[in-house]
């Protein structure tokens, strides 16, 4: 269901980044993820927004997220987002082009971090993201966001950590909360109908999950839609060889069976990776993500983005 990712999707997106291609090409086939997200983030340089990192959100497991926020912000809507790598690896550093993005267009955004397998399992990295999430929520307003405007957005494993925090009532409940009490939740390539999990090559999700059908179920997020979810937007490419788009479509068949609000977009020609990097300035014009994220937010508002989608960022 999960498959690493190849380095040859990772070359192809590398080799468009300019003079840093050979460097960064080179070390990630030695394995360094790290140099292909600095890259991105070097080239999303946006002026207006104020970013705070490493603050400290679970002092008990030393976990920190990264926030960026449009300047001046009062009310806007928050995203927390989640992201990939198969549960057992990741930053959140990461991501900052993900989070400049969308701050540049009016979006609160928070990035946390969460434990990894083998370290934990489900309830660990769960345990994790709802905190996250609850920390949004409460500390909202000083960001200049909403507190009742907080959606979960995830990419690939974050995907179903997301998913499943606005599907299973049991891990926002942990603080008071409810998936329903979130605005939306928005999925880019997500994990969410795999089981029984029977590949092979998909031991991250076994070690993650658990090798029953009853574990597996309890990380599956179709298996938890019963009508109360919040509204949901699943992002998915068709070429996608690593999490088949079948997901997205599942769980889209599973919540209109409820009557429940969704949209699902399948992207003919794009892969995994280009969800993701949609978000990023060099590829941008490669994958809508940015524009139907934006879309989605603005269509379910208790606040709207303080600039137009469609406006050139900063």
């Amino acid at each position: 269901m999960l498959r690493r990712r190849t380095t040859h999707h990772l070359h192809r997106w590398l080799v468009r980044l300019g003079g840093m291609a050979l460097l960064a090409s080179t070390l990630l086939l030695a394995g360094c993820q790290a140099t292909l997200f600095a890259g991105l983030n070097a080239t999303d340089q946006h002026h207006n927004i104020t970013q705070q990192h490493g603050i400290v959100f679970d002092p008990q497991h030393d976990l920190a997220l990264d926030t960026y926020a449009p300047a001046h912000a009062e009310h806007a809507p928050v995203v927390v987002f989640f992201y990939g790598g198969s549960w057992t690896h990741g930053e959140r550093a990461w991501y900052r082009f993900v989070g400049t993005a969308l701050a540049a267009r009016g979006v609160v955004v928070v990035i946390p971090d969460y434990r990894k397998v083998p370290g934990v399992r489900l309830d660990g990295f769960m345990q994790d993201a709802a905190s996250a999430v609850a920390w949004a929520h409460d500390h909202a307003a000083e960001l200049g966001g909403a507190p009742d405007d907080v959606f979960v957005m995830g990419h690939s494993a974050g995907g179903q950590i997301a998913a499943l925090l606005a599907t299973d009532p049991s891990w926002l409940g942990l603080h008071g909360l409810r998936p329903a009490e979130l605005a939306g939740f928005i999925g880019l390539a997500g994990c969410y109908a795999f089981v029984p999990i029977t590949d092979a090559r998909d031991q991250d999700m076994r070690d993650a999950f658990g090798n029953s059908v009853a574990q597996q179920r309890r990380a599956e997020p179709v298996s938890h839609v019963r009508g109360a979810e919040p509204p949901m937007l699943l992002l998915h490419g068709i070429d996608d060889d690593e999490v088949p788009p079948s997901n997205a479509i599942a769980l889209d068949q599973a919540l209109r069976s409820h009557g429940e609000d969704v949209t699902l977009r399948l992207y003919p020609g794009l892969g995994h990776e280009s969800l993701l990097f949609g978000f990023s300035r060099p590829l941008r014009g490669d994958a809508p993500t940015l524009l139907d994220v934006l879309d989605f937010i603005q269509d379910h508002p208790a606040a709207r983005p303080l600039v137009q989608q469609h406006a050139p960022a900063p």
